[in-house]
């Protein structure tokens, strides 16, 4: 099994940060959030900061748990657990360095986009506003060790 972190990042407008993948990339123009491997005898924690900083060069400062996900895509032979988080970051700006681009958009939004699969339950939980990232967040008291 392949653990992989991904941060659901919302802004005070509510808008959510999305991230296509390269052309070159494996799943070539999909959307996500951002994220990635865990590394071996990483925390899931220290692996979301690490995503951050390597994929937007942001540091995590909060982060509260939102799902997990198991998806087996056809062309991988593990199958992958993805961790989700509600995650908050110091800096004001972004900077986007594994991106074919990145958007914020409206939780309703989210269905406009081509999503991977393995986001498609959470996606609809947030357009629905059964998950909203700032509450979990505001109710998670402990800041995420970096």
């Amino acid at each position: 099994m392949l653990h992989v972190v991904a941060a659901v990042i919302e802004r005070p407008d509510r808008r959510i940060l999305i991230g296509q993948r390269r052309h070159t990339d494996t799943s070539p123009l999909k959307w996500e959030f951002p994220g990635g491997k865990v590394r071996s005898g990483e925390s899931f924690e220290h692996a979301l900061a690490r995503e951050l900083r390597e994929e937007l060069g942001v540091t995590l400062t909060k982060s509260a748990t939102i799902a997990n996900v198991r998806h087996l895509y056809a062309n991988t032979p593990d199958e992958l657990e993805i961790h989700f988080f509600a995650a908050q970051f110091a800096e004001t700006e972004i900077s986007p360095r594994v991106f074919e681009k990145i958007a914020w958009v409206l939780p309703r939004e989210l269905s406009q986009y081509d999503f991977l699969a393995a986001n498609r339950e959470l996606i609809a939980h947030l357009a629905t506003g059964r998950i909203k990232p700032a509450e979990l967040l505001a109710g998670n008291a402990s800041s995420s060790a970096t």
